[in-house]
């Protein structure tokens, strides 16, 4: 078994509410200097042989990800 990771996350254009909302937290915190917060996924999913890297970036693209207004990579992990 082999696990690869699938990280997805909002396009630039796209608004993140949840990441402002961080950004705005870590300021009442007392944390300064953080200037932007983009909040993604990340998707651990395990995997035989079987699976190729075209079968992966298909998941990723038409499973995981909205692709109209998100980005993703997909990267095997070393075990």
């Amino acid at each position: 078994m082999a696990r690869v990771v699938v990280d997805v996350m909002p396009k630039a254009e796209i608004l993140d509410p949840q990441g402002q909302a961080i950004v705005g937290a870590l300021g009442r915190l007392g944390f300064a200097g953080v200037a932007d917060v983009r909040q993604g996924k990340r998707f651990e999913v395990e995997i035989d042989d079987s699976v190729s890297d075209a079968d992966l970036e298909r998941i990723a693209e038409e499973v995981l990800t909205n692709t109209v207004i998100e980005n993703f990579s997909v990267s095997r992990v070393a075990e």
